[in-house]
């Protein structure tokens, strides 16, 4: 019997006529920094201070926790706009609703209680939220990498600049033991946890999960650098999405980076696109064994996901320890997804906490 999308292994890489530069990541915190870029900044005046706050060794969540505890706030009044690596250099903002005090006050608290640099920060009329980011600047160390690295990598670097990187989800998203996914899907068909939170961790890995199978037939079938007709796409500059019924017509956009398509986040309310790209996304659903009632009944709202990216200020140098990335990205896209097409490695990528 042959295995559900979300029982596919991993996703193919893109390069996959180039040798890779082996070598490891995060093998301690300094080797990997991300910084947030953020969408916008504090205008200076309001209830709520903004702080960008730098750490190591922590989750988003856990620093939340003890931010809240530390002003004796309820959980859900401190904001943050994504979640960093627990195993990374983490540079990213929060919100706490603290209008009696200074930020030099808060910011003496923090640094004497937390292992935690406040770099910057000031007053937002309102809570930082999910989502309020353009996206993440990477500095990242592949420590150990195969001796001539630096020549293998470029010429990966070249490949993927032509060809674009394509935005599956990183194994992160599948959980410690990688069936996130599966446990998602009986979550879909009432076999799931109880607990509210878990059950949307899970449902959000299924999708997840139908998202990457769906790209990677698009490049098995030879379509991650062209577009399809009917495809939805959307525009770089403002995010507005359209459907491209005349696909040759728009293809140049896509190869100057201007557009890109989108698959499927799979829930009640997801935009399809036309025919025939509405023909590849369900079959991915069908062969999955569920239907718009079951969606329905789920929760799910359904979203879509930009396909293909073009990764910004792609540098490679080399260092005593070995090759140095740096590049941004767009939120939620994950670096190690770009590692892994230089590393051409599953078991060098760290899980994350």
């Amino acid at each position: 019997m042959s295995p559900l999308p979300s029982e596919m292994g991993p996703p193919p890489f893109i390069t996959p006529e180039l040798p890779g530069v082996g070598g490891v990541i995060k093998a301690e915190p300094s080797h990997f920094v991300v910084e947030e870029i953020p969408l916008y900044l504090p205008e200076g005046v309001g209830p709520h201070l903004y702080l960008r706050l730098s750490r190591e060794g922590m989750t988003t969540r856990s620093l939340a926790d003890r931010l809240a505890q530390l002003f004796d706030l309820p959980r859900g009044d401190v904001g943050f706009a994504g979640l960093k690596d627990k195993q990374a250099r983490a540079v990213q903002s929060f919100s706490l609703p603290l209008d009696n005090l200074t930020l030099e006050q808060v910011a003496q608290k923090i640094e004497g209680e937390l292992p935690v640099k406040v770099l910057d920060g000031g007053r937002h009329q309102n809570k930082l939220k999910t989502g309020h980011l353009l996206g993440n600047r990477f500095t990242i160390l592949v420590a150990g990498a195969e001796p001539g690295a630096l020549a293998t990598a470029q010429a990966v670097a070249a490949a993927i600049g032509e060809r674009g990187l394509p935005n599956f989800y990183g194994t992160q998203r599948f959980g410690r033991e990688g069936d996130n996914a599966l446990q998602g899907r009986r979550a879909l068909t009432g076999r799931g946890p109880r607990d509210k939170w878990l059950r949307k961790l899970l449902l959000n890995a299924w999708q997840a999960a139908l998202f990457n199978a769906w790209l990677a037939r698009r490049i098995q079938r030879g379509d991650f650098t062209r577009l399809v007709g009917g495809d939805l796409a959307k525009k770089t500059d403002t995010g507005g999405m359209f459907t491209t019924d005349e696909a040759a017509l728009e293809q140049p956009r896509l190869d100057a980076g201007q557009i890109s398509y989108t698959g499927p986040m799979f829930g009640k309310k997801m935009r399809w696109p036309n025919e025939p790209a509405a023909s590849f996304e369900r079959e991915i659903l069908e062969e999955e064994e569920v239907d718009q009632a079951a969606l329905k009944k789920s929760g799910l709202m359904g979203s879509r996901r930009v396909g293909r990216l073009m990764v910004e200020g792609l540098c490679i140098s080399e260092a005593p320890e070995g090759l140095v990335f740096s590049f941004s990205l767009p939120k939620g896209s994950y670096a190690t997804v770009l590692l892994r097409e230089f590393m051409k490695s599953e078991t060098s990528l760290p899980e994350d906490d």
